[in-house]
């Protein structure tokens, strides 16, 4: 909504103003390259596949280090976790390469996401830290990205990118992270889109929720956006109480898809009168939703792996973001644009050398919009098993209107 997305667009400069109020604090600026490094320290993760065993057997040593309760942390304001981030596209041209796009701009998802992904496990290990640790014997991993608005069709490959963010709600064992990225024009930073990370705890080994410290908001605009990540949360979990899995369609939603039902009915077999659930026709400039799909496979390299040897989440959310628009791209028969991305859910990691299978649908068009939902999961080729671990929802526009699709079944 407009009210969240102005909420979200505060805190930059409401950190900003806090760092620069008298205190001795003052944002992290770091480079890109520095981001890596400096996980890979607190952690105390191997650089090399070959000895990632080793590296996992001495962070098992780090359970003892863990907090028995919340109230043993220190508070943390939202100041001490801000971090600033720059790219510099413009002042080292030799890097560009690595994220231009066919269409010479600046591709989001084709890596400037998985520096989102590693900038915001950075955020939770600075809120986090300890400074009588050297290393963290908490492992955070990515839960949802619940949102990411973007403000800018053009990303361009010739300016300077910054990245800002800061730790923007704490439960007890998971974190909200709210982040901004930011593209140089005219001596000025001017925003490009906007992300909401979820983020959880956990023990070294990955097995169990661990605390955080909790976060103190000290302003009243720290204290609106405290409570919109409260928000956030008791939306999250209403919205997964009402999943059809779980809860009947409500009667708005029955009707919507019997008026779908009956707008593919065709009407010359109802005079007729041998009208059924066969006889179905496709209304005109439609197409049927079943033919509105393509899949991909990805082989899980090392290569791809995080810090504590599972597939990088960026990885697998550039994967998606490039089958939703390949398949927005030959739906719509024009270059898409990406609008949104909502409700990335991280229910599954996925292991070095897993076969990765991504189905792309799109599930709802209207004038120049497409959405589309990317399903990821992994398939065990020795036991012939499948699970999901992934659901990616994406928002374009395409540049000509598209076709309506029209779903031909109830599920």
């Amino acid at each position: 909504s407009a009210c969240r997305l102005c909420i979200m667009r505060k805190l930059p400069s409401v950190l900003a103003r806090t760092l620069t109020s008298g205190t001795s604090a003052s944002p992290g600026l770091l480079d890109m390259s520095e981001v890596r490094s400096k996980l890979r320290d607190i952690v105390g993760a191997s650089t090399n596949w070959r000895d990632h065993v080793q590296a996992m057997q001495e962070r098992k040593a780090l359970h003892t280090l863990l907090a028995k309760r919340q109230e043993d942390l220190p508070p943390r304001r939202m100041k001490d976790s801000y971090l600033e981030v720059i790219l510099p596209l413009g002042s080292q041209p030799e890097i560009r390469e690595k994220y231009l796009n066919v269409h010479n701009s600046v591709s989001f998802f084709l890596r400037a996401g998985s520096i989102f992904d590693l900038f915001t496990v950075l955020i939770c290990y600075t809120h986090t830290k300890q400074e009588t640790q050297q290393r963290s014997p908490l492992s955070i991993v990515t839960a949802l990205v619940d949102k990411i608005n973007l403000c800018q069709k053009i990303i361009h490959p010739d300016c300077d990118i910054k990245f800002t963010g800061s730790v923007s709600w704490v439960g007890k064992t998971s974190m909200e992270v709210r982040m901004h990225m930011l593209q140089l024009h005219d001596g000025d930073y001017s925003p490009v889109l906007d992300a909401t990370f979820v983020m959880v705890a956990r023990d070294p080994e990955n097995k169990r929720p661990a605390f955080v410290n909790p976060l103190v908001p000290e302003s009243p605009e720290e204290e609106e956006i405290f409570k919109q990540g409260e928000l956030n949360k008791l939306k999250r979990i209403e919205f997964s109480t009402a999943s059809l899995l779980k809860m009947a369609p409500t009667a708005e939603e029955r009707n919507i898809v019997h008026d779908i039902f009956l707008n593919t009915l065709d009407p010359r077999q109802e005079g007729e009168g041998t009208v059924s659930f066969r006889s179905r026709k496709l209304p005109p400039n439609s197409v049927w939703i079943e033919d509105a799909k393509l899949k991909g496979l990805e082989i899980c390299h090392p290569e791809e792996r995080n810090i504590f040897n599972r597939i990088f989440g960026g990885f697998l959310m550039r994967k998606a973001y490039e089958l939703g628009w390949a398949t927005a791209c030959s739906y719509g028969g024009s270059r898409p644009f990406i609008v949104s991305v909502d409700d990335i859910m991280f229910q599954k990691p996925v292991e070095v050398g897993s076969l990765l299978l991504l189905s792309g649908q799109v599930c709802y068009t209207e004038k120049k919009y497409i959405q589309i939902r990317v399903h990821s999961e992994v398939y065990n080729a020795n036991t012939r098993e499948h699970h999901t671990t992934n659901v990616f929802h994406f928002t374009f526009i395409s540049e000509n209107e598209v076709p309506q699709v029209v779903p031909k079944t109830y599920g």
